[in-house]
């Protein structure tokens, strides 16, 4: 494991982050953001959480424009962040109904 990097109240690997950037083309500290979109919204992961740490999907815009999906767990009161992508179509579409139902 790397160095942990700490940015407010999220944290992360910082060799995950690099992973992360050369295979999706950013990184961490991009998408917090993400975090404030009053669209987002996020998704129990049971596949990944165990009976040591909850694990959960979230969903939202970053930058304005890219609607990601990131990975994150919350550790000693911080959010840390495992992986984040561009959302695939069925989480776009996800992502929009909800704005739908949130907007009526």
């Amino acid at each position: 494991m790397g160095k942990t990097v700490r940015h407010g109240a999220f944290e992360w690997d910082e060799e995950k982050d690099e992973v992360n950037r050369k295979k999706h083309g950013f990184g961490f500290s991009e998408i917090l953001d993400m975090f404030d979109d009053p669209f987002f919204f996020e998704i129990y992961d049971k596949t990944h959480s165990d009976d040591t740490e909850d694990r959960y999907i979230g969903i939202g815009r970053a930058q304005g424009v890219l609607v990601v999906t990131t990975c994150y767990t919350e550790r000693t009161g911080r959010i840390r962040l495992i992986s984040s992508r561009r959302a695939t179509n069925k989480e776009e579409m996800m992502y929009y109904g909800e704005q739908k139902n949130f907007l009526g």
